[in-house]
C-alpha cells in the first residue's frame, strides 16, 4: 500500500527528489525529467546544443575507463581542467570548449540519476532553467501528462558530507519551471508537484534566488560565477536533451 501511494497515483505530472525518488517515479511514469541546475543538466543542455552527445555516468574514477571503452572524451572536475582538456561539469567551460562527438559527463547527482534511469529503457529528459519551457512543449507534443502516461519530474538536489540528500533551492525552482510549463496537463498535478510549483510563484526573481542560495554562493565563492550566470538564463534554449540507449542527444 505504501509503495503505491509513494508513486503519487492518478496524476499526470508527479514530483520527487533524488535517486530514490527517481527510482520510485521510474516504476510508474512514462518519462522522467531530471533537473540538476548547478550544474549537470545545464551542462548537458549546453553540450547537446553545440552538437555533442552526452553520456551520463556516476561520479568516480571509472568514468575515464568508460569513456575509453565507448570512444568518448571524459569530463573532469572543474579544477582539473587544462588548456588541452577543457571539458568539465562547468557549463561556462563547455560553452567554449572544442566540440567533441561524445562526452562522458559524470556527476554525483543528476548524472547518477540519469544513468540509473536509463537502465529502465524509458526516455529521460535533462531540464534546467534555460530550457524548461522547451521541455514542457516537447512533453506535450509527445502526448505525456495523462494519468496513463504520467511525467515524473525529479529534482536532483545536492548531498551532505555523509551522502544524504540535501534538497536545493535551484533544483526546486528548475523543477517548478518545468511543472509550470505543463501545469494544465490532462492528468493534473499531484499534490507534491503542486507544492513544488508553488515555490515558483513565491519567487519574484529566480536568478537572484539561485545566485543567493547555498549552491549558487558555493560556486560563486569558489571562482565559478560564470557557471551560475549561464544557469540562470531563463528560457533561452529550445534544446531538449533526451536520453535514449544511454546517450543524451537532441529530442
Amino acid at each position: 500500500m505504501a509503495a503505491a501511494v509513494h508513486a503519487q497515483p492518478g496524476a499526470g505530472a508527479r514530483f520527487d527528489w533524488g535517486l530514490t525518488g527517481a527510482a520510485e517515479l521510474g516504476r510508474v511514469c512514462a518519462v522522467l525529467v531530471v533537473v540538476d541546475v548547478l550544474s549537470f543538466t545545464t551542462a548537458v543542455e549546453v553540450a547537446v546544443g553545440r552538437g555533442m552527445r552526452v553520456h551520463p555516468f556516476p561520479w568516480g574514477e571509472q568514468a575515464a575507463e568508460y569513456a575509453r571503452r565507448v570512444g568518448a572524451v571524459a569530463a573532469v572536475g572543474r579544477r582539473q581542467t587544462t588548456p588541452e582538456h577543457p571539458w568539465s561539469l562547468s557549463p561556462a567551460a563547455l560553452s567554449t570548449a572544442p566540440v567533441v562527438t561524445d562526452l562522458v559527463l559524470p556527476s554525483p547527482n543528476g548524472s547518477a540519476i540519469s544513468a540509473a534511469a536509463s537502465a529502465t529503457g524509458m526516455p529521460v529528459v535533462a531540464a534546467c532553467l534555460r530550457n524548461a519551457r522547451a521541455v514542457g512543449r516537447w512533453l506535450r507534443h509527445q502526448g505525456y501528462g495523462s494519468a496513463d502516461a504520467p511525467v515524473g519530474v525529479v529534482a536532483a538536489g545536492e548531498r551532505w558530507p555523509d551522502g544524504s540528500l540535501r534538497p536545493s533551492v535551484e533544483d526546486q525552482l528548475g523543477a517548478a519551471s518545468v511543472l509550470d510549463a505543463i501545469s494544465d496537463v490532462p492528468g493534473g498535478l499531484s499534490v507534491e508537484a503542486a507544492m513544488a510549483l508553488a515555490a515558483l510563484a513565491s519567487t519574484p526573481d529566480v536568478p537572484a534566488a539561485v545566485r543567493g542560495c547555498v549552491s549558487g554562493r558555493e560556486l560563486i565563492e569558489g571562482g565559478f560565477a560564470g557557471d551560475v550566470e549561464v544557469a540562470v538564463q531563463i528560457g533561452v534554449s529550445a534544446v531538449v536533451p533526451v536520453l535514449r540507449q544511454g546517450v543524451f542527444s537532441a529530442g
